[in-house]
Formats: C-alpha cells, structure tokens, sequence
C-alpha cells in the first residue's frame, strides 16, 4: 500500500493541507476558505482548489469540517477518552476524505474538535507525558491529560472576546501596535487578584487614552482577559506540568503569564502537533490493529 497522503487541518476561517509520503512533507497549500466561509456542497471544491494533480492518497482531516455545519457532522467521543478516538468519518463524494472525532464532556458541557489532533500530536512527541495542555486561540482549550487520555478540559473564549472589543467595541479606538510586556504583566497580575475588577477595568483603556494618551492599550486589554482566564481556570494549571501549543506570539504570552505566577510552562510549536497527530490518525488508519 502506497504511504501518500493528505493531511488536512480545516478551521472555522481557514484551511491547510499537507502532501505526504508517510511522516514527510512533501508540499503544502493553505486558503482561506474555512467552515465559516462555505455551504456544506462547496467543501469539495475548496479542498480541489488546493490540491495539484500529484497529491496522492486519502485526506485525513481534523477541526470544524466535522462540525454540525461542515462537510459532514463527525460524532463526539466522550471523555474519559483516547487522545484519539475510534471510527474516522468518510465524508460524502468521490474523493476518500476521513474526519477526525471530536471531543465531548457532558458536565461540565463542553466539546472541542481540531484541539483533540494536536493533543494526540504532542502525545505522539512526548510520549508517557501527564499534565495540563494549554492550546489558545479564538477559543483557548486546557486539556488535562493522563495515562494517553484525555480526562477533562474547559474552554475560554478569551480569543474570540479580545477580537470582539478590539474590532467593534468603543475600545477600537485606542488599539495600537505597541506591545509591552510589562503592561501585559502588570494587567494579568491585576485580574488574577480581583477578577470582579474586569468588566470596569476594560472602559477604562478607553478613558486613559483619551484623557492621558496613555499607551498599550492592547497589551493591557490582553493581560486582562488572559489574567482571568487563568483565574478561571486555576484548578488545572496550579502545581501541575503545563505545556502551551499554538501560535508562537500568542503562545509565548501565556507561558509568561503562567510562569509569573510560579507555574513554569514549555511550549510546542501547533503546526508540528497538529502534524504528528494527523499521521498518528492516517497510520491508525492505513493499519487499524
């Protein structure tokens, strides 16, 4: 049997894909044709778009094409759970296109799909690792992990709150470019203390910059939000071995964020987890003893 394939990472906003032979890459494309932007019968056609005649091989595919409103709804796995879960979904057309399960949690409620892959992935490249993942983004997950399941998670939706006031609230107005690690610092040490404070302390960016012009506003505004976060989410992350996979930028804040309150965390690049946990799938399914 031929080991080429195509690895497939299809989000709310955009889509990517790998050519593979085996565990390499041979080439790879990206859109910006995620699930948000498509009915369920332009699929296809967006994944065709990416893909040249020599890209070889079934697609295995993760994140929101799976969803209620993607290609095709693929079930839930329920935690407790394996990283990843049983049963690929063959997703309807001529080409053979698998989807990846999700991941449910019945109290609290909660679902994940595409954070599960990468999950697997940084298993599939820390083998026997037991602790808190971290993956943030539009809506950051923290996974607790043991013994190669997935016991528990929660979902914040930090990422999609920050997007929310910088791009259409009043606070639009006082975003600039000017990061400064300090002020993010300084904010998320200020909501871990008095979370209560949150909801006054945001129209306040507003007012200190335009009665002083005071400056960093968004590294404040980011502080803020993940400031609570890890308030929120305090019961996973304190004295346990914490690993952050993402985007390196975002990635780096809450290692910073995390670390100034005494809990040390590594951080795993998410295009490589991502990759290890699609192979991890195409090799389960290639051979499915």
């Amino acid at each position: 049997m031929s080991n080429r394939w195509i690895a497939c990472d299809w989000g709310t906003s955009s889509l990517r894909v790998w050519a593979m032979d085996g565990a390499e890459v041979l080439d790879s494309a990206q859109s910006g044709r995620g699930m948000g932007t498509l009915t369920p019968g332009e699929f296809p056609e967006a994944l065709a778009e990416l893909l040249t005649p020599d890209w070889h091989g079934p697609v295995i595919a993760c994140g929101m094409v799976g969803a209620r409103q993607g290609w095709v709804e693929a079930p839930y796995a329920s935690v407790p759970c394996s990283a990843l879960p049983e049963g690929l979904t063959r997703a309807p057309g001529d080409r053979d296109v698998y989807i990846i399960p999700g991941v449910s949690q019945d109290s609290p409620a909660d679902v994940m799909r595409g954070e599960e892959t990468q999950v697997a992935g940084f298993l599939a490249l820390n083998p026997g690792w037991d602790g808190i993942l971290c993956l943030p983004g539009t809506h950051t997950k923290w996974v607790h992990v043991s013994a190669g399941e997935i016991v528990s998670f929660k979902t914040v939706m930090s990422g999609e709150v920050f997007a929310l006031l910088t791009k259409q609230s009043v606070l639009r107005h006082s975003m600039k470019d000017d990061w400064d690690d300090e002020t993010f610092a300084a904010a998320v040490a200020d909501t871990l203390s008095r979370p209560e404070r949150l909801i006054s302390d945001l129209f306040a960016l507003r007012a200190g910059d335009l009665l002083h012009n005071q400056p960093h506003a968004r590294s404040r505004l980011s502080g803020l939000l993940i400031g609570a976060e890890l308030a929120a989410t305090r019961a996973y992350w304190l004295g346990q071995q914490v690993a952050v996979i993402g985007a390196d930028a975002l990635s780096r804040a809450y290692v910073a964020a995390l670390g100034a309150q005494g809990a040390p965390a590594t951080q795993a690049k998410g295009d490589a987890v991502t990759l290890a946990g699609l192979t991890a799938a195409w090799r389960r399914w290639k051979d499915p003893k």
